[in-house]
Formats: C-alpha cells, structure tokens, sequence
C-alpha cells in the first residue's frame, strides 16, 4: 500500500493541470473537446480529439492485452502472464455470459460481451494514468510539447452512448431474430387486464429506450464524478492559501485516486457488459 500511495502521488503530480497553478482554476476545461484533425462529413462531426485518440490507443492496447495474455506462447503449465489471462478469460465466461446469456447465444455472443469488458477496463485504466495527450502545451527550445493529464474517454457521454447503441440495437435484433417480430413485440408487454393493457405498453416501450440511458449514463458519470473529484482536490492546494485546509487536497486526492483505480475501474467495466449480456439474453429469452 505505501508503494501504491506513493506510486498515486507521483502520477497526480504529472496529471496537474496547468490552470491549477493560477488561482482561477477550472477542472471542467480538462473536459472540453477541441478538434485536432478537423472531420465533418454534412451535419456529423468526425474530427478526431483527445477522446477519439484515448479511444485508439485502448483499442490497441485490448488487441495487445488479448494478444499476450491468451494467445502468445500458452502451455500445459501456467505462468504468471497465462494466469491471468485464463482469470479474465474465466470472469468474462463465467460471471457474465453464463449469467446473462440463455447457453444456445453464449458461442454467438460471448465475444462481444467479453469484449466490451476488456476495452472498457482498458479505457477506464488509461484515463487514470497521466499521459501527453491534451490540447494544453508547453514549449521547450521552441517545440510546443503536449503537458501530461489525466482523461477518460468514457467521461464523455458521445462514447458511453454509443457504446450502449451498439448493445440496445443487438438486444432488440437478436429479440426479433429468435422471436420473430410480432412475438418479441408481444413478449415486451406484460399479461394485464384488457383496460391498462395500452397505458402499460406505453410504460414498457417508455423503459426499454430508458436501457439506452441509463447504460451509458451509469458509466459516464461515475468516470466524469471520480476525474473531477481528483482534479478538484489538486486544485484546491493552489486555490485555498489558509491552513490546515490547504494541505488536505492531495491526500484527499490520492485517496480518491486508489479508490477509482482499484474499485471503480473494474466494477464499472463489469457492471456495463454483465448488462448487456442480461439485457441481450432476455431479449432471447423473454420468458426469463
């Protein structure tokens, strides 16, 4: 733990945002998304920013993870490297496709969930560890060099919400798909008497648009709540001059951080895929 601590108060260190050292401080700007690669096809926005380069790198980093842990070298034998790799490979089958999943869509559809769990623990991962990807810089022998911070990628609520896109759409597709449409239809609507029967199908079709929001805004917020918590306590060594409170930002800063990175990282990647595994399969199954 003192490692770790101290591991926590060197990488916050680099992740200090550079309006922190004015007394005017912001933590809301770290995340404002300016284009880089201005995109734009029509009315949609394609440009590619710092969450769309956080993306690109957590996609290479779970084709990596993927690679090394469960694919490089395996052998009767276990080492360390394949340990883990079976331990994720065991919690992603286990503890969510089997959970959420009827056993005739576990072959079709435990990559998806599987994946989902790994690139989601990826991106959470890489927003807490301090790296020089932000539109801030600071020159060096007249070089403009990108200052280090912390960003998540699922801080932002376009990410998020596509993420839940592509689990609602293959939810209802795979609901019409084993049920046809008129039986999936009729499958959403609970047995009730006659006179509420058009009130309560209402509710329910009102809820199942609701999964959509509240799939991605779970994940958003908690990954937006524990950035600026952190961010908001560094900030308040440079904004608050009177002691003793001057000095409880940063230890209260690394106790968010551990917290974050050991607890909520995880359990957010797992709750979004076990969701959309349980959310895939009752669609299957409606019966279930």
């Amino acid at each position: 733990m003192k490692r770790l601590t101290i591991a926590a108060v060197a990488l916050l260190a680099l992740a200090l945002p550079s309006q922190a050292l004015a007394t005017d401080f912001h933590p809301e700007d770290e995340f404002q998304l300016h284009p880089w690669v201005p995109i734009h096809l029509g009315p949609l926005d394609l440009s590619i920013n710092k969450a769309v380069a956080y993306l690109m790198l957590g996609t290479v980093l779970s084709i990596l993870i993927g690679i090394v842990l469960m694919r490089v070298r395996l052998g009767v034998k276990p080492s360390v490297r394949q340990t883990i790799g079976e331990q994720i490979y065991e919690v992603a089958q286990v503890q969510i496709a089997e959970q959420g999943l009827p056993s005739k869509a576990i072959g079709r559809w435990f990559p998806y969930v599987a994946t989902l769990f790994i690139f989601i623990w990826v991106i959470n991962m890489v927003g807490f560890i301090p790296l020089p990807l932000s539109d801030e810089k600071f020159h060096i022998a007249g070089l403009a060099v990108p200052t280090f911070g912390i960003y998540a990628a699922t801080a932002s609520l376009s990410v998020t919400l596509a993420l839940s896109l592509m689990t609602w759409v293959f939810t209802h597709v795979e609901g019409v798909r084993y049920n046809g449409l008129f039986g999936y239809l009729k499958s959403l609507i609970p047995a009730v008497p006659k006179a509420i029967v058009v009130f309560i199908a209402i509710i329910e079709f009102i809820s199942v648009f609701m999964r959509l929001i509240s799939l991605s805004v779970r994940l958003f917020a908690n990954m937006l709540a524990g950035h600026m918590l952190i961010l908001v306590m560094i900030g308040l060594i440079f904004v608050i001059h009177t002691p003793p409170w001057r000095f409880l930002g940063l230890p209260a800063a690394v106790l968010f951080y551990i917290f974050e990175v050991v607890i909520v990282v995880s359990i957010q990647a797992f709750i979004f895929a076990a969701l959309s595994a349980i959310y895939i399969g009752s669609a299957i199954e409606p019966e279930h």
